[in-house]
């Protein structure tokens, strides 16, 4: 069984994607606390300056759907403002909230910074994987159920903020009712 994780993948296209070898980083408090992408960042790159950040404000924002007002400028402003100065070429989004606010987050540090999405690149990672195992879906309807221990009051909204689609069906349950091989 293969796992594949966010941080790898977004580590990955971050050292490719820098010219000036000054990475930022930016993610909730724990992430950035865990140094895991610092870690993974440096495993590829060893010359590489990273700047982390939490920024936790970010996740309540996307999560309100308060992705380009006033609000969310501020907040990108007070937690981004002088990377590009910093000689930073590339943000790595290392939370999977933070791609909903990336508009004004590439207002904030300007056009010289690269943008890097980590569930985008782990996304791909994951098309290559299945792929590469002959388990990837060609086409046709699918249909999702998304199965819950607790059904937040905007988990569906959020979720087809995510998706960009509707979610299908959202099932409040527990680890036990999922079918079978999937808990």
């Amino acid at each position: 069984m293969s796992v594949l994780g966010v941080v790898e993948p977004g580590a990955r296209a971050a050292v490719r994607t820098t010219k000036s070898n000054r990475i930022a980083v930016i993610g909730t408090t724990a992430t950035i606390g865990s140094g895991a992408y610092e870690q993974a960042i440096r495993r590829l790159k060893r010359n590489v300056e990273i700047i982390a950040k939490p920024t936790p404000l970010f996740v309540p924002l996307a999560e309100e759907g308060w992705l380009d007002n006033e609000v969310a400028e501020a907040a990108a402003r007070h937690y981004l403002a002088g990377l590009s100065e910093e000689g930073v070429d590339t943000l790595l989004l290392g939370c999977t909230h933070f791609p909903l606010l990336a508009r004004v987050i590439g207002r904030v540090v300007g056009p010289a910074v690269a943008l890097v999405d980590s569930a985008e690149e782990t996304a791909a990672s994951a098309e290559e994987l299945l792929t590469g195992q002959r388990l990837l879906n060609p086409g046709g309807p699918v249909r999702h159920r998304f199965y819950l221990s607790d059904l937040a009051p905007n988990f569906q909204t959020v979720g087809e903020r995510f998706l960009g689609e509707p979610m299908g069906e959202v099932v409040r349950a527990s680890v036990g009712d999922a079918p079978e091989g999937r808990q």
